[in-house]
C-alpha cells in the first residue's frame, strides 16, 4: 500500500538574461495523481523563507497543490544566504524587466525536462500565480503576456509602478544616482539605483498595471487590508474598478502582511492567511 509523502526540494533556477540564480523551493504531497500548481512571488525586501511563507506552502501542498517559491534574482539574498540581504549590489540593480525575465525562466523551468517534478505529478495546465506586495503588481504584469498562466492570486498587491515615488524623491533620485531605503528590521540600508525608475520610464507599456489589469483574460482574486500601512487599500479597490469581474477579499482591520511576521515562531499560520487559503483553495478548483 502506497502512503503519500510530503516531497519538499530545494532548486536553483538557470536565468537565460544574467548569471544570477532563481533559488527555488517546491513542496506537494507525491501520489502519483496531476496536481495543479501555484508558483509564489515575495515582495519588495521581501524573500520566500520570509515568515510564515513555508506554513502556507504547507498548506497548499495538503490541500493537492504543487507550491513553488522563488527568490527573485536580484532581491538581495543568495543561496547560501536565503534569508538575509547578503547581496546589497545586486538588490540595488534589481528592477521590473529583470522580475519578469526571472518569473519567464521559472515557468518554462516547470515546462522542461529540466524539470524535478515527475510528469505524474504535475498538471501542467493548471499553472497559477500568487504574489504578495510588489509580487502581487508582477504577477498582473506577467499574466498579460503569459496565456500558460489560468489564475492569478494577489495579497495587498501594488497597482501601479510610475506612481510609486513623490517628485521630490525622484528629483533627488535623478541627482545623486541612488536612494537608500532603510530595513526597519535589520538595520540595512538598501541602495535603489535610478536604473529601476529608468526601466519604469522606459517601457512604459509593458510595465503597467494597470494596462496589464484591463488586459488580462485570466480569473483574478486580490486579498487586501484596509490598514495596509505601505499600499493602502485603495489600490485593490481600483483593480477592482480596471477588472470588473475581479474577486476581492478585503479584511477590516488587517496590515500588509495579514498579521504575520519575520521571524514566525508559531507553528500554524495567521487566521487570515488560513482564510487566505481557503479562499483561494476554492478559487482554484
Amino acid at each position: 500500500m502506497q502512503t503519500n509523502k510530503m516531497i519538499q526540494e530545494n532548486i536553483i533556477i538557470t536565468s537565460t538574461v544574467h548569471n544570477k540564480p532563481i533559488s527555488a523551493d517546491l513542496r506537494y504531497i507525491s501520489n502519483k495523481e496531476k496536481k495543479p500548481l501555484i508558483l509564489f512571488v515575495h515582495g519588495f525586501k521581501g524573500f520566500k523563507d520570509w515568515g510564515v511563507f513555508n506554513l502556507l506552502a504547507n498548506e497548499f501542498a495538503t490541500r493537492g497543490f504543487i507550491f513553488i517559491k522563488i527568490n527573485l534574482s536580484h532581491n538581495g539574498t543568495t543561496p547560501n544566504k536565503l534569508k538575509e540581504f547578503a547581496d546589497l549590489e545586486a538588490f540595488g540593480n534589481n528592477n521590473f524587466t529583470i522580475e519578469l525575465g526571472d518569473l519567464n525562466d521559472s515557468i518554462d523551468y516547470l515546462f522542461s525536462p529540466d524539470s524535478v517534478i515527475p510528469a505524474n505529478e504535475i498538471d501542467l495546465e493548471n499553472l497559477h500565480l500568487m504574489g504578495h506586495s510588489r509580487g502581487g503588481g508582477l504577477i498582473l504584469l506577467k499574466a498579460r503576456e503569459d496565456e500558460r498562466i489560468k489564475k492569478v492570486i494577489t495579497l495587498a498587491a501594488i497597482n501601479d509602478l510610475s506612481k510609486r515615488w513623490p517628485q521630490s524623491f525622484l528629483d533627488e533620485w535623478r541627482a545623486k544616482g541612488v536612494q537608500y531605503i532603510e530595513n526597519k528590521r535589520t538595520n540595512q540600508m538598501m541602495p535603489l539605483y535610478l536604473q529601476l525608475y529608468d526601466d519604469v520610464l522606459n517601457n512604459p507599456e509593458r510595465l503597467s498595471i494597470p494596462k496589464a489589469v484591463k488586459e488580462m483574460k485570466q480569473p483574478l482574486l486580490a486579498f487586501h487590508g484596509t490598514e495596509d500601512e505601505t499600499l493602502p487599500v485603495e489600490m485593490a479597490h481600483q483593480i477592482k474598478e480596471w477588472k470588473s469581474d475581479t474577486e476581492l477579499v478585503i479584511f477590516e482591520g488587517e496590515n500588509h502582511v495579514f498579521g504575520a511576521a519575520h521571524p514566525w515562531e508559531k507553528s500554524t499560520l495567521p487566521n487570515h492567511y488560513k482564510l487566505i487559503v481557503d479562499k483561494s483553495t476554492e478559487f482554484l478548483r
